[in-house]
């Protein structure tokens, strides 16, 4: 960084991933000295630590088109830095003198499962989907400290949508490596996912239903039509249909390629506790008409499973001082992001919207930094050199006090563990 000669717009965005990273790079074109602060030592969100690793490809150029955004010289990368933990976001959003705030935090707080008493047995049987692929993804990296599960035989998913999907393969390829394993197959996840359980087995001579595997079971409330794997903003009835015969096939497929079961109209509604820990839940049908869900009398049936995985969404986390309408951010327009309670936050990508789609988080950065550039800041004065150098001094002494010392690449070849199968 160097210091400011001329009246100048800084900029803060929290969260450098996918929207964050776009927004930046539009507003630093524009001339904005733009801040960045990411939790974590890599800016890669949940490109990263949600999307699971059998995404090779499209990690690395997903990696690489956020190197590429955030590789100029009016933006200023902070890692390691946390809002709510590291920075209050009072004080960063009035007190430290910005032009403008953008909130891409993404969405990493796993909604609720809506059983009672269900969170008592969090890591007693039951785990919910973000530490589940966080840990699928980073488990063989060396310098791994997190939490480590054992997936069993048998484990029962609460889900519905692509992450509920995710999370079934995953299940099924952790239980199938491990058995083949045990009979002198060797193989790897990224082979196995990418053959499917099924076809690797009969290539192998292997069968399934001799390797003494207990399949894991995924279960949603509606319809399998009704999982959300194919979505058009206002569609016709004839796109609707389509979509529901997509999103059908879409998870046929699947369990064919990956030996899970699926049972649809499945609503929990009680624990099974056996020994304090979770073992199963009891669950009834449902009726479904339209966007209503109904219970059906009667019908309550017992699932036993010695793990449950919650996979049912994801939610902002509440952040004190962040204004909250009901279990997301307080935001006045999803259109624009703009930040009911105060003037100049903007929140964008998964955030506001609610949908971990990359191209859609690309699409809603995009517009929601264009807005901030033209009707917002374009009516606002410019920061003046002194107060903007001040600013961004700040921001200097935030990387020196978590160790980075503005060399973009050198802190990533230093913070980028060995890919690891």
């Amino acid at each position: 960084m160097s210091d400011i000669a001329m009246p100048v717009h800084v900029v803060a965005i929290v969260g450098a991933a996918i929207s964050g990273s776009v927004a930046a790079r539009i507003l630093a074109e524009r001339g904005c000295e733009v801040v960045v602060f990411e939790q974590n030592d890599r800016p890669y969100g949940k490109i990263e630590d949600g999307l699971p690793r059998w995404h090779a490809k499209l990690r690395q150029r997903e990696y690489r088109k956020i190197d590429d955004r955030l590789t100029h010289p009016r933006i200023h990368f902070v890692p390691r830095t946390r809002l709510g933990r590291d920075l209050d976001f009072e004080s960063l959003a009035r007190g430290w003198g910005f032009s403008a705030l953008l909130l891409a935090l993404g969405a990493w707080r796993d909604r609720p499962l809506d059983v009672p008493g269900v969170d008592a047995y969090v890591d007693r049987g039951l785990i919910y989907q973000n530490p589940f692929v966080y840990w699928f993804n980073h488990k063989n990296e060396r310098a791994y400290a997190g939490p480590r599960y054992e997936v069993p035989g048998g484990t029962l998913c609460v889900g519905g949508g692509l992450a509920s999907i995710d999370v079934m393969k995953i299940i099924q390829l952790e239980i199938y490596e491990r058995a083949l394993r045990k009979r002198g197959i060797e193989t790897t996840m990224s082979e196995l996912e990418h053959e499917g359980i099924a076809t690797f087995c009969k290539a192998k001579g292997a069968d399934p239903k001799a390797l003494g595997v207990t399949d894991g079971l995924l279960i949603y409330r509606r319809r399998a039509e009704d999982m959300p794997l194919a979505e058009r903003a206002h569609p016709t009835p004839e796109q609707r249909k389509s979509a529901e015969v997509i999103r059908k096939r879409t998870l046929e497929v699947a369990e064919r390629k990956f030996l899970f079961q699926f049972q649809e109209r499945r609503l929990p509604r009680r624990v099974i506790v056996e020994g304090e820990r979770l073992a199963g839940l009891t669950v009834v049908e449902t009726v479904v008409d339209g966007r209503k869900v109904e219970t059906v009398p009667g019908s309550e049936v017992d699932l036993r499973a010695p793990l449950v995985i919650s996979s049912i969404g994801s939610l902002p986390e509440k952040i004190a001082g962040l204004a909250m309408r009901g279990e997301t951010y307080a935001f006045n327009s999803g259109d624009t992001g703009e930040y009911e309670a105060l003037p100049g936050v903007f929140g964008l990508g998964n955030v506001v919207t609610g949908k971990g789609n990359i191209h859609e988080s690309e699409e809603h950065g995009e517009s929601v930094a264009r807005h901030v550039a033209t009707s917002y800041l374009a009516a606002k004065d410019k920061l003046a050199p002194a107060p903007a150098t001040i600013l961004l001094e700040r921001a200097r002494r935030r990387q020196r006090e978590v160790g980075y010392d503005g060399d973009y690449a050198a802190w990533m070849s230093r913070n980028t563990p060995a890919d690891l199968e």
